[in-house]
């Protein structure tokens, strides 16, 4: 399965042992739409091409 992370802001410390547990049994990928430089074409490529998403 592959679980795309969309982090708005600066991730708390549990949702960043949450993602760090995915990352373990899963293929994941953590976008951070909170810093400078995001590529809004690969982040919507990306969109259709995770299982699951998680927005935080």
């Amino acid at each position: 399965m592959k679980i795309l992370h969309v982090l708005k802001r600066e991730p708390s410390k549990t949702e960043t042992e949450i993602m760090e547990l995915h990352s373990k049994s899963y293929d994941t990928k953590i976008i951070r739409l909170y810093e400078s430089g995001v590529n809004y074409d690969s982040f919507i490529t990306d969109v259709f091409k995770y299982d699951k998403i998680f927005c935080w």
